[in-house]
């Protein structure tokens, strides 16, 4: 072994596959007889890692072995802690790490005192306050003291600055120096900085006693200067190493000096990172590593040892080469083809992500085929990652996505995000469904009685919102013979609904918490997600109590929504042991013989940069802190990583769910790279095509025009006054609904529709007329009516100055009549007569009887009633019907000769500003269209025959729209396919033959 103080780096080329080369150098060299390597620790940077390297240790192994101590560094960016070996009990002269979600609602705080009423309410405030821990965390882990922040250069540059970057700067400061003072009187720090003290205080026992047994930090690529400092240690122990992935050491000395100082500066004074800097170069970060390691890049030795999945060697090559900076990339035109040959490295583009999705999926079915064939799927993109696990599933592949969930899209996590949106809206009725049928809410044996109570609630709640609160609901359970059921689920609601304004925290989930257990039981707390979520709320519920943080109930689904986005819900072990999928930080030393790289476009991967909201690009600079683009060199070193496999598939979609996106930089520099024959000849074109034929099977036949044929029995049905114009105009809509008896549903939180309104009118009007008040009591009547219907406020907001104007023209419009001698008979009033052996019936909304006996039939319209040609053409029949069953005595006490139809419309008057007005279908004096009034009776009756002998009676099918430029219903037009066959309508009517 080399001399003690000789430092031992080692870099593990990108083809040679980091943790099996690691595993097949470290066995000979640390292992014992009887021991294995149990005597070796190993520093790794996260838990991932940790399982990496194991899994990596039981290949090589074959029989078993004793594994070495494996201690995580921790990944700031994982939210992993330091394990017992780097925060052992004898650091007790490092003070305690502050509790984050404490410091997060301290910090808003201290933001409102800072800037008042200014600095916002809610989720506003909460999110800059988060904002703000990030900032002080991201100089923490640069090692910049608070003090380094009230140095004269600072000072200079804020006084240089756009006045809102001072002010952003200088909230900052301020609020950083009232958390200081809540550290220093809890005797705490924060996390990043125990960070710190840690590796400081490892660095220092262990170079003043070198432990007995090897210590080798591996994989480990952060460039926080205190891990730099520990990692030098390491370096120089006797036994010791420090191992890094794709460092390249075949880079020539010209391109590894253009990527720039890397917190070296050539000259004192300088800046640690000069603006020419190449800071998105996959090598930057690891330059910067060993600038603060007090390492040359000179004295890092090649790992000669290769994993069982290396590909070839020239891969290293061609990878350096992809990642030329800027001006060395000229050179790309002058390599030979062996320097820039990727073999084994596949493009593949597809349409959509729904296609990338599938296209990748079939690409892993494939490789399974293979025995012992590893594959691995890399993706920052957590939706497509979901997608491929579903695509999966159709195969029986059981796929873990191990870089997690967040915990908003988990099962329990929703539960308690529904219940903060139903406080926020009121109970609105979409939300209050998806409460109560929610998959864990009352799961167990009673789960079935429930969904029936629940589905009844909602058909119940079908239409426009009801008013807000727990009230309205009572009344439509109640008329829903629900009482009982939703007295339960009324009790578990109410306390949410009187929580007042500004309400403690804790106060809050405490009260949503006991709510999501009322209604789930122990089930919320169960599983992966459960457990996340109940260490999630006993976090918050701690932390809000101690802070005495307060919040308006209205926002709570905020602020809970940015809280769990925050927090991912990684799966346990399981899942199809040869297949992996990985975020980029997941995938880090992972291997598999075949790697899908997915979501290769911009501002996925590498994702977009993210300047600090609150410090200046300039300052951050001053403060030797990296700038936005250093994370695209991280992501670019990921990709460099995942390249050195055996075998690559790079895959990216043209478009997302909304508009056409740009490939990855890192794609067109394959593509720039390659050559454009040669891309062409790298692309993968199987997968593609199989995807499209598993989603894409061969067209079926075309839909033929709806003909239904009933037999004699199932036409003979009674017929509405409504349901003829229906029968004439489309037979296949007055079959689905008459003979079929199937009904369309309005939607939850449905716009108030023209039936609806319609209700609501011929309910006021039928009172008003009933309870025989004068005109001025119309508009008393339509508010108490609409608050029986619990019409929501906006929507009444929004309709009730047209409504009670129109009502106003029809108070006016009957004292008129009144006056002529003209007299209401009935309102809203049932009838039926027998016509030839088929029930004709109907309601009519208003009958009077004129000053000369003769009947006069009325029909309200909240819009404009249909047009005297359309009555003409018989397809709006509903003033003759009633005419005619009035004329027969098919209403109770009416008798008499109906020769007025008229329509009463709440709408607008053609060319006039004023609602409501009376319109006659009938042709008399100059108008053009209609029916005359002595034969307006008998034209009915004749439309009437016709439609019963050729329907009712008759053979003829129920053929779906039988007029195709009649508007009217479309209720059924899904149910009739209408789409797939109404285009080869239209172009047979077009047919010159």
């Amino acid at each position: 072994m080399p001399d003690r103080g000789a430092p031992q780096i080692y870099s593990i080329a990108a083809h040679r596959g980091f943790a099996d080369a690691l595993v097949a150098g470290l066995v000979p060299r640390y292992a014992e007889p009887d021991f294995g390597l149990a005597r070796l620790t190993l520093l790794l940077p996260s838990r991932r890692a940790v399982r990496t390297v194991t899994e990596a240790m039981i290949r090589h192994s074959g029989a078993g072995m004793l594994l070495p101590r494996m201690a995580v560094v921790g990944d700031i960016d994982l939210d992993e802690t330091l394990g017992p070996l780097l925060d052992p009990l004898g650091a007790a002269d490092v003070p305690p790490a502050a509790d984050p979600t404490r410091r997060w609602l301290r910090l808003a705080d201290h933001l409102r005192t800072v800037e008042g009423d200014a600095a916002g309410e809610g989720p506003a405030l909460l999110r800059r306050a988060f904002e703000i821990g990030r900032t002080m965390d991201r100089l923490a882990v640069e090692g910049i003291a608070p003090v380094d922040l009230m140095s004269d250069e600072v000072i200079g540059i804020v006084g240089e600055l756009a006045e809102h970057w001072r002010d952003a700067t200088r909230t900052f400061l301020m609020v950083q120096q009232y958390w200081i003072a809540d550290l220093a009187a809890r005797g705490e720090v924060d996390g990043p900085e125990r960070r710190n003290r840690l590796f400081d205080h490892a660095a220092q026992r262990w170079s003043g006693a070198a432990p007995a047994s090897p210590i080798v930090a591996a994989g480990v690529t952060s460039a926080s200067p205190a891990l730099a400092r520990l990692l030098r240690v390491v370096s120089q122990l006797p036994r010791g190493a420090v191992i890094l992935p794709d460092l390249d050491l075949s880079l020539d000395a010209e391109v590894w000096a253009a990527l720039g100082t890397a917190g070296s500066p050539a000259e004192p004074g300088d800046p640690p990172f000069g603006r020419g800097d190449a800071v998105a170069h996959p090598q930057y970060h690891l330059k910067l590593l060993l600038n603060r390691m007090g390492i040359a890049r000179d004295e890092v030795q090649p790992w000669h040892r290769a994993g069982l999945a290396a590909a070839p060697p020239e891969r290293s090559r061609a990878i350096s080469n992809l990642f030329l900076p800027a001006e060395p990339s000229a050179r790309w035109n002058r390599l030979e083809a062996k320097e820039r040959r990727l073999a084994g490295v596949r493009l593949m583009e597809s349409a959509t992500p729904a296609g990338e999705a599938s296209a990748i999926a079939v690409l892993i079915r494939q490789a399974l085929e293979v025995p012992e064939r590893r594959v691995a799927l890399i993706t920052p993109d957590r939706n497509l990652a979901g997608r491929i696990v579903a695509q999966l599933a159709r195969w029986g592949i059981v796929a873990d996505d191990t870089a997690g969930r967040p915990l908003p899209q988990t099962a329990a996590a929703r539960v308690l995000l529904l219940l903060a949106e139903v406080i926020a809206e009121q109970a609105a009725p979409v939300l209050l469904i998806a409460l109560l049928t929610h998959p864990l809410v009352a799961a167990g044996e009673g789960r079935a009685a429930w969904l029936e109570n629940a589905r009844t609630l909602d058909l119940a709640l079908r239409g426009p919102r009801p008013g807000p609160g727990l009230a309205p609901l009572r009344v439509k359970a109640e008329a829903s013979d629900l009482l009982a059921w939703w007295a339960g689920v009324e009790a578990v609601l109410a306390p949410l609904m009187a929580l007042s304004a500004q309400t403690p925290l804790a106060q809050l989930i405490d009260a949503l918490a006991a709510a999501g257990e009322a209604l789930c039981g122990e089930g919320l707390w169960s599983r992966p997600d459960g457990r996340a979520l109940a260490q999630f709320v006993e976090e918050l519920r701690e932390a809000a109590r101690q802070v005495n943080t307060r919040l308006d109930p209205a926002d709570l689904h905020s602020v809970l929504r940015d809280a769990m986005d925050r927090v991912s819900v990684r799966p346990p072990w399981g899942g199809h042991p040869r297949v992996s999928i990985y975020g980029l930080l997941e995938a880090r030393m992972s291997r598999a013989d075949l790697v899908i790289c997915g979501g290769l476009v911009e501002g996925i991967w590498p994702a977009s940069p993210t300047p600090d909201a609150l410090l200046p690009p300039a300052l951050l600079r001053a403060l030797s802190v990296p700038g936005a683009d250093f994370r695209i060199g991280l992501s670019a070193h990921d990709l460099a990583a995942a390249l050195g496999s055996p075998e690559v598939v790079l895959s990216w979609a043209r478009r997302d769910e909304g508009s056409p996106v740009i490939p990855s930089r890192f794609v067109l520099r394959v593509k720039a790279m390659l050559g454009d024959k040669a891309a062409r000849d790298m692309a993968e074109q199987d997968a593609v095509r199989l995807a499209r034929m598993l989603d894409d099977p061969p067209p079926a036949p075309p839909y033929p025009r709806p003909q239904p044929m009933p037999d004699d029995a199932q036409r003979k049905v009674a017929l509405s006054v409504t349901g003829l114009d229906r029968l004439r105009g489309d037979p296949y809509q007055f079959y689905a609904n008459a003979i079929l008896r199937l009904r369309s549903l309005d939607g939850l939180d449905a716009e108030p529709s023209a039936a609806w309104k319609g209700t609501a009118v011929h309910a006021i009007l039928d009172r008003w007329h009933k309870a025989g008040e004068p005109a001025g009591m119309l508009r008393v009547t339509a508010e108490t009516v609409m608050d029986e219907m619990s019409a929501h406020p906006l929507m009444r907001a929004l309709w009730r100055p047209r409504l009670l104007a129109g009502l106003d023209w029809i108070g006016e419009e009957i004292a008129s009549q009144r006056g002529e001698g003209r007299v209401g008979l009935a309102t809203e009033a049932d009838g039926a007569i027998d016509w030839r052996g088929v029930r004709l019936h109907g309601r009519a909304d208003r009958i009077d009887r004129c000053a000369d006996g003769i009947l006069a039939v009325v029909d309200y319209k909240t819009g404009q009633p249909p047009s005297a040609r359309r009555v003409e053409e018989g397809f709006a029949l509903q003033l003759g019907l009633i005419g005619l069953i009035a004329s027969r005595g098919g209403f109770k006490d009416i008798a008499g000769e109906a020769e007025r139809f008229e329509y009463w419309s709440l709408a607008k008057r053609p060319g006039q500003d004023r609602f409501g007005y009376s319109a006659e279908p009938v042709l008399e004096g100059p108008k053009k269209s209609g029916i005359p009034r002595d034969r307006f009776l008998a034209e009915t009756a004749r439309y009437l025959d016709d439609a019963l002998d050729r329907w009712i009676l008759g053979d003829e099918p129920f053929t779906a729209r039988l007029n195709p430029d009649l508007p009217g219903y479309a209720d059924y037009d899904q149910l009739m396919r209408l789409d797939e066959w109404i285009a080869q309508l239209g172009s047979r009517t077009q047919d010159p033959a």
